[in-house]
């Protein structure tokens, strides 16, 4: 289906079910994906710097996975805070079976929410989103991804993106700025860069 992405709601690619193996936060993780989501058969390169790169929560807390997918990260930030809440937003509802599916498996299925972006509750605020977000969707849908759930950021709070430098990384980083973020380069790796966002406080 050539109008078929992952970041449709319902894809119609057969649900052809792939084992999904790496290590996160000291813990070889083992999850299942599938077609018709993001990275479907591996662990997506951008997903593993982002991982490797940014600081992994350890405490208590409301904790964002935005644009799920199936879960990998979801997964690793429930791991690395086994206090901490952690909501799986996706539009993409093979996505979300896959996250309740993989949260059971690593223990984790009280505390992490897979979600569609209408089920969060309005008045949830999170200490940290972490996202590889879906640059693909372009520019106009992205912004306005970034500007629905960054203003959620709870006072004191981080975001942590990772995006490719040639698919406009750098772009990013000056327009989140213009809109009174302090965004840091945290971090370059294999082509991505890592970048953290809070709200500017100056």
């Amino acid at each position: 289906m050539p109008n078929d992405h992952y970041f449709s709601a319902d894809p119609a690619a057969p649900a052809t079910r792939v084992q999904v193996s790496f290590t996160a936060a000291g813990r070889e993780l083992e999850l299942t994906a599938s077609a018709g989501v993001f990275s479907a058969s591996r662990l997506d390169p951008g997903t593993a710097v982002l991982l490797r790169k940014a600081p992994l929560p350890r405490r208590a807390g409301t904790l964002l996975d935005l644009g799920c997918g199936y879960g990998p990260i979801a997964a690793t930030l429930a791991v690395s805070a086994p206090e901490a809440t952690v909501y799986a937003v996706d539009v993409n509802s093979r996505a979300l079976e896959l996250v309740r599916e993989n949260a059971a498996r690593i223990g984790a299925a009280d505390r992490v929410v897979p979600a569609t972006p209408e089920q969060v509750p309005a008045d949830v605020r999170f200490d940290e989103i972490w996202s590889n977000p879906p640059i693909r969707i372009g520019k106009p849908a992205l912004h306005e991804l970034l500007q629905t759930w960054l203003p959620r950021l709870a006072p004191g709070g981080v975001a942590w993106l990772v995006v490719s430098r040639n698919l406009g990384a750098d772009s990013l980083a000056g327009w989140l700025t213009e809109r009174g973020y302090a965004v840091d380069r945290h971090a370059s790796q294999k082509g991505y860069r890592v970048l953290s966002v809070t709200r500017d406080t100056d």
